[in-house]
């Protein structure tokens, strides 16, 4: 079977984190299902990334796009205490190792309590 640009974008879409993939130029290249679902119309496709986000989150994001640049990998950004999820600067490279783009991981917060509950199920409550 050929790896086709609808498998990949299928797999993507089955993945349940919200991937929002960014050029160099800050420009929305990619969002699966859940990114769409998400955000709705405050992210678009084709739009810069700063149409939702402020002065301070570019200077953050350049620093970040800065490090990658000499060899970093996923960076720790923060912990939101809205959420209670960490979230991670993800580099993304061509097969030369060149930065070609990003987007930010979050990590859900786990209750130790109910480990069984399915990523799924937080995802779809997340504010």
């Amino acid at each position: 079977m050929e790896i086709t640009k609808e498998i990949l974008e299928s797999i993507l879409d089955a993945y349940i984190y919200e991937i929002v993939f960014v050029d160099r130029e800050h420009i929305v290249r990619y969002m699966n299902k859940t990114a769409k679902q998400r955000y709705g119309d405050r992210v678009q496709i084709g739009n810069s990334l700063f149409n939702c986000h402020n002065q301070n989150s570019k200077i953050k994001i350049e620093e970040f796009l800065r490090r990658a640049d000499a060899g970093e990998e996923e960076m720790f950004e923060l912990l939101n205490g809205k959420t209670g999820e960490r979230e991670f600067f993800v580099p993304v490279r061509d097969i030369d190792g060149k930065v070609i783009g990003y987007f930010e991981r979050h990590e859900m917060p786990w209750n130790q309590d109910e480990p069984e509950v399915p990523v799924f199920e937080y995802w779809k409550h997340r504010q």
